[in-house]
């Protein structure tokens, strides 16, 4: 029903669960760390459907709540790191940061308003991170040298 940071204070292994309410973003760790999916509301019943739809990880160990967000969204991302570079602000989802921007890479943003979902790949695929509100000055530093090239926001009730 909230955020758990240890699962394994529950169990030792989680590996299938049903979300019957809400959006929930679950992780590969401890304390909201390392590879990160989205689960909307449904059954999960095996990892092995879960690698299907893009789950890189065999075992969920902390999960965040997404709270459902109402009104606008804005996100400005920046070419590079601490908001260098080419900038551009985004109020809808962006399958191609390339085709759209001429932009070969985003390492730092500012989410305004909302909550989003920002990938690797273009085309919404790949490795993915929830951004809540705050400023990332940093993508290298968060995530291992990860870069960004598509984002699309959370706008559904889940």
């Amino acid at each position: 029903m909230n955020d758990c940071s240890d699962m394994s204070s529950y169990m030792s292994r989680c590996q299938s669960c049903r979300v019957e309410s809400g959006c929930f973003m679950v992780y590969e760790r401890n304390n909201y760390m390392g590879q990160q999916f989205f689960m909307r509301r449904g059954e999960y019943n095996d990892m092995q459907s879960m690698r299907s739809m893009g789950m890189m990880f065999d075992n969920i160990r902390s999960c965040r709540m997404i709270p459902y967000h109402r009104g606008q969204f804005r996100m400005k991302i920046y070419e590079r790191e601490n908001f260098g570079g080419q900038s551009y602000e985004l109020m809808d989802d962006c399958d191609n940061i390339q085709d759209r921007y001429r932009m070969s890479d985003c390492q730092s943003c500012n989410v305004m308003d909302g909550h989003w979902l920002m990938y690797e790949q273009p085309q919404y695929r790949g490795r993915m991170m929830y951004m809540r509100p705050g400023e990332y000055r940093n993508f290298r530093e968060m995530m291992s040298g990860q870069r960004f090239m598509s984002m699309r926001r959370i706008t559904d009730m889940c």
